[in-house]
């Protein structure tokens, strides 16, 4: 093997050390970057007398930093929470010759079986195609059930194993940007005096708005007068029907405060229903003049209100939909209905 990679021809080397100086980044042309301490906190450079604030430097980066701060941080509980485990474990006189994953299956998630009813439950709150759901696409939802049901496992015997020997954690948790939301002239309801104003960017032909608009329900349902709802529109544009749509629901409102609300769920119960002649006939199921409605849709009179939303959701450094504030809290994505409870609740208890 030795003598063969001795071999190399006097060509290929030569042609190896052309790529090599080719390859070489000309130093004159680095830019000249000088890390040191800075001479205050809220200084993040300087160029000459110049200073770049640390502010201005991360405005329109909150979310960024953010979710990368998550990361970090449950890098860290993650690895605590293992570290954990396996110290409950080890004081365990069952532990004995077993080994960390027997143990776990034997004592932790014993008795964790998957059904067919789990499997069905899954695809039908996932919203998984029927026809793309074959045997091994079955398996890999069971996969992923059983481990989930791991998870819950372990959560649940440290949860006991800490109830009288609690944890003290001295890394933080990073905290929400906070942002100050204009939802001037937005559909709101709910009640005005209400602790707790939810506000959501959203785009009616994205799926995972739909879905969130199921959590928001439930919300109302959970807190009803504690929280009010406020709508702001941020269509994608690879959603060709997504502003139509957004214009059609304040056509709607047009025609009363509550029929944006009527239009907002009509829309996300059946999102392949956002043409123009879907709309006008769901305009007429919820009640809407016909007539009107036509002719507010057709004059593209709030084209501009749409502009304004997605303008302002920019600014606030906005990329993706649905993406939530509670009380100015910056929450992105279709989350789970406890993630919105816990923010939620501190504000509550404020």
């Amino acid at each position: 093997m030795r003598k063969k990679g001795l071999g190399i021809s006097l060509a290929g080397v030569s042609f190896a050390m052309l790529v090599f100086f080719a390859c070489q980044k000309d130093v004159n042309s680095k830019a000249n970057f000088i890390f040191k301490s800075a001479p205050s906190k809220d200084v993040a450079a300087a160029i000459g007398n110049e200073k770049i604030l640390v502010k201005d430097l991360e405005s329109g980066l909150e979310g960024d930093l953010y979710d990368a701060q998550m990361k970090i941080y449950e890098i860290k509980f993650n690895k605590l929470q293992a570290m954990l485990l396996e110290k409950f474990m080890n004081l365990d006189p069952n532990k004995k010759a077993l080994s960390n994953d027997e143990y776990l299956n034997k004592y932790i998630a014993k008795d964790l079986k998957v059904g067919d009813g789990d499997i069905e439950k899954f695809i039908k709150e996932r919203q998984i195609p029927k026809d793309q759901v074959n045997a091994e696409i079955r398996e890999r939802i069971k996969q992923f059930i059983e481990v989930e049901m791991k998870k819950n496992a372990i959560d649940k015997w440290i949860a006991e194993k800490t109830k009288k020997n609690p944890v003290e954690v001295y890394f933080e948790k990073p905290k929400r940007p906070v942002f100050d939301v204009n939802i001037k002239d937005a559909p709101i309801k709910g009640a005005s005096d209400a602790k707790v104003t939810i506000v959501e960017y959203s785009d009616f032909q994205c799926p995972f708005c739909s879905k969130a608009s199921q959590t928001i329900a439930e919300l109302e349902k959970k807190y009803g007068n504690k929280i009010k709802i406020a709508f702001k529109n941020f269509p994608l544009p690879f959603h060709s029907q997504a502003r139509l749509a957004a214009e059609s629901a304040q056509c709607a409102k047009e025609q009363g405060a509550s029929n944006f609300w009527k239009m907002h769920d009509t829309m996300f119960a059946d999102q392949t229903k956002l043409d123009r002649e879907n709309l006008i006939l769901s305009a007429k199921k919820i009640g809407l003049k016909e007539a009107d409605f036509k002719n507010c849709i057709d004059s593209g009179k709030y084209k501009a209100v749409i502009e304004s939303d997605i303008s302002e959701g920019q600014k606030l450094g906005i990329k993706s939909t649905p993406t939530f504030f509670i009380n100015g809290k910056l929450l992105s994505g279709s989350q789970p209905l406890e993630v919105f409870a816990e923010s939620i609740d501190e504000d509550l208890v404020k």
